[in-house]
């Protein structure tokens, strides 16, 4: 199997598990106990906490939840006022923005361009006065766009509004704005544990809690597992000590894709992406048929979060995609344990499987 879906999940590395382990098999107390074993415990949660803050801006803390769609919640139904995002955020904002409309907060959903980025000036029109949040995704999770965070980071708070960036695929990978007040990540997307994540808040920043009981992490509610927080912090360590290698490996891998893909069109902003992700269409190609094709090969053909939905992509079709267009795309994503050899064959193999139903350039 070949591996090209790093949006949805990436491998555990092996050092996140191996710092797992311990917590798993023998040290098994529960970090908020007063007595030694929980303070062990305990001691392991806060090395975790620290490694995870490192790549986040200063001036906050770092709250650890059961994945960034729980932070996301938190973040968004903990606060107050009129809401303004942007039309290719994830699901896991854009339901909860439409169940808080539903419970009666003032919403408004800014569109984005061909390219997948949104006009500043849209943004600021947008925003005003009675603008409690202003929600927007760093690095698009289907198409890998680079949003303007900073920029819009300031035309929330000209407007006194708090500023919530989804960092999930941007997180030690590309570098968070010090103007956001609200930052939710993910453990899996980074070669961490899969039922993780965390929400950093601004000093001063206190959203109302989303989960009620014993406020073990200061408004979120809820006993921590040390092997998971353990995992989330080896694996958030070395995204900082791997980012070059990291960034230098993707950096070569979409290249030879889209060398190798030339009659396909990228979707969203070439400049102004992540390069480990690469979505693309080749109009009329039969997807499905593709992924039979190369069964042994798991990319994607939208979000994994809305699998099964029949619906095609919401990002797709925001920047302008038809709805055959958008079915006509795939994305591939590659990381840190992408093997080159086997990823350029790969990609031929896509190619070959195209060119078998006639629609090859």
């Amino acid at each position: 199997m070949t591996y090209l879906d790093y949006q949805a999940t990436t491998p555990l590395m092996p050092e996140a598990l191996a710092a797992m382990m311990p917590w798993l098999e023998t040290q098994h107390a529960n970090p908020h106990s007063p007595h030694r074993a929980g303070r062990a415990a305990r001691a392991a949660v806060e090395v975790a906490r620290d490694r995870v803050a490192a790549p986040l801006p200063g001036g906050g803390r770092v709250a650890f939840t059961s994945g960034a769609t729980e932070a996301l919640n938190w973040a968004i139904r903990g606060t107050t006022g009129d809401i303004v995002t942007i039309a290719t955020e994830h699901a896991a904002v854009l339901d909860t923005v439409a169940a808080e409309r539903a419970r009666g907060r003032q919403v408004t959903i800014v569109p984005v361009g061909a390219d997948g980025l949104v006009e500043l000036a849209r943004v600021e029109a947008a925003v005003g006065a009675t603008t409690g949040l202003v929600a927007a995704m760093l690095v698009n999770n289907e198409i890998g766009v680079i949003q303007p965070i900073a920029a819009i980071a300031t035309i929330a708070h000209r407007a006194g509004a708090l500023m919530l960036c989804d960092a999930v695929q941007g997180y030690g990978r590309v570098a968070i704005p010090d103007g956001c007040d609200l930052i939710a990540v993910s453990a899996h997307k980074v070669y961490g544990p899969k039922g993780i994540g965390a929400l950093w808040l601004r000093d001063g920043v206190a959203p109302a809690p989303l989960l009620h009981g014993g406020d073990q992490e200061g408004g979120r509610s809820g006993t921590l597992s040390p092997a998971l927080c353990a995992g989330f912090g080896v694996a958030a360590q070395a995204m900082i000590a791997r980012r070059d290698d990291d960034l230098a490996l993707v950096d070569r891998l979409f290249a030879a894709a889209v060398d190798r893909l030339p009659g396909w069109t990228i979707n969203g902003s070439v400049a102004a992406r992540y390069r480990g992700n690469l979505n693309v269409r080749l109009d009329g190609i039969d997807v499905n048929r593709l992924m039979s094709e190369v069964r042994d090969v798991a990319f994607s053909a939208g979000s994994a979060c809305a699998s099964g939905s029949g619906r095609s992509s919401h990002v797709l079709r925001a920047i302008g995609l038809t709805d055959a267009a958008a079915r006509s795309s795939i994305r591939l994503g590659f990381g840190r344990y992408s093997d080159e050899a086997a990823f350029v064959a790969t990609i031929d193999r896509i190619a070959a499987a195209a060119a078998r139903q006639g629609i090859a350039a």
